[in-house]
C-alpha cells in the first residue's frame, strides 16, 4: 500500500493510549509521525526509533519548547491531517514527579470541597487544559492547507457540566469542563482561519491506564477497555468525520457527549 502524504502529530505520546494510536497509525501508512513527550523510556525509544516515520521530539510543553516542535513540523515535507493531544492527569499515586518534572504536591480527585488544594488543582489544570490550550494556540500555521484535518483533544465525560450527577473531583472535573470551552470556542476561530480543520473533544471511556488503575475497581464488567481498542475506535471515528468547521464532544463509541 503506498504512503499517503500525510503527516500525523501525537503529544503526550508517552501515554498508554497515545502508543497503541502511534500503532495504528503506521498500519494506516501514514507518511510521518511526529511523537512528541517530555521523554522516552528505553523501551519507548526501542520501538519508536526502529521505524523511520517516526520522529520523536522531546518537549516539556513550554510555551517555547511548542514552538520549537511547530517549527519542526513547518519544516517538514507533509501536511499534517491528524493531531492527537493527548494530555492528562487525575492523580499522581506511585509517581515521584509531576507533570512539569518537579517535585509534586500529591494529586488526588477530590471527595469533598475540604480537599481542594490551590497548589494541588494548578497541577492539574496546568496538564488538563493550559498545555492543551498551548498547543491549540501553535496548531494554525502547520493545520492551515488545502487537505482535511482533524484535531482530537483528549477530554472526559466527567468534564460535561451537564452530565455531573455525582460531583467530586473537582479539580478533573473542572479542568476537563474548560478544556472543552477551549476546544467550543477554538472552533469558532479555527473556521475562520483554518477552514480545513475539524475539531473534537474525546472522551475514551475507562481504559485500563495508569490514570485509571486506582478506581478500576468500580468499573463494571465490559467497560474497561484497553488501549488498543480505544485507539481503533477513534481512528475510525475520525476517519469518517465531516470537516463542517463545529466543535465536538464525542465518546469512544463516536456518540455525542452534552457539554
Amino acid at each position: 500500500m503506498p504512503m499517503r502524504n500525510n503527516a500525523v502529530l501525537v503529544t503526550g505520546a508517552s501515554s498508554k493510549i497515545a502508543q497503541a494510536v502511534i500503532k495504528k497509525l503506521l498500519l494506516l501508512n501514514v507518511s510521518k509521525v511526529y511523537a512528541v513527550s517530555r521523554g522516552f523510556s528505553a523501551a519507548e525509544n526501542q520501538w519508536l526509533t526502529s521505524e523511520q516515520r517516526i520522529e520523536c521530539l522531546v518537549c516539556d510543553y513550554s510555551e517555547e519548547d511548542i514552538g520549537e516542535v511547530i517549527h519542526t513540523i513547518r519544516a517538514g515535507s507533509f501536511p499534517l491531517t491528524q493531531v492527537y493531544i493527548c494530555h492528562g492527569v487525575l492523580h499522581t499515586k506511585n509517581q515521584s514527579k509531576n507533570v512539569n518534572n518537579q517535585s509534586a504536591i500529591e494529586v488526588n480527585p477530590e471527595k469533598r470541597l475540604e480537599d481542594i488544594d490551590v497548589d494541588a488543582m494548578m497541577q492539574v489544570f496546568k496538564a488538563n487544559t493550559l498545555t492543551p490550550a498551548l498547543w491549540l494556540k501553535h496548531l494554525p500555521s502547520v493545520v492551515k492547507h488545502d487537505k482535511p484535518c482533524v484535531v482530537t483533544v483528549f477530554s472526559a465525560r466527567v468534564g460535561s457540566i451537564s452530565d455531573n450527577q455525582l460531583g467530586g473531583w473537582y479539580s478533573y472535573r473542572a479542568s476537563k469542563a474548560a478544556l472543552n470551552m477551549l476546544v467550543k470556542t477554538a472552533a469558532v476561530e479555527y473556521s475562520r482561519r483554518a477552514k480545513n480543520v475539524k475539531l473534537i473533544a474525546f472522551h475514551p471511556g475507562t481504559t485500563d491506564t495508569p490514570l485509571s488503575k486506582p478506581f478500576q475497581a468500580n468499573v463494571k464488567p465490559g467497560k474497561l477497555f484497553n488501549a488498543e481498542f480505544v485507539a481503533e475506535q477513534l481512528l475510525t471515528i475520525v476517519a469518517n468525520l465531516p470537516i463542517d468547521q463545529q466543535a465536538q464532544f464525542l465518546d469512544w463509541q463516536g456518540k455525542t457527549v452534552h457539554w
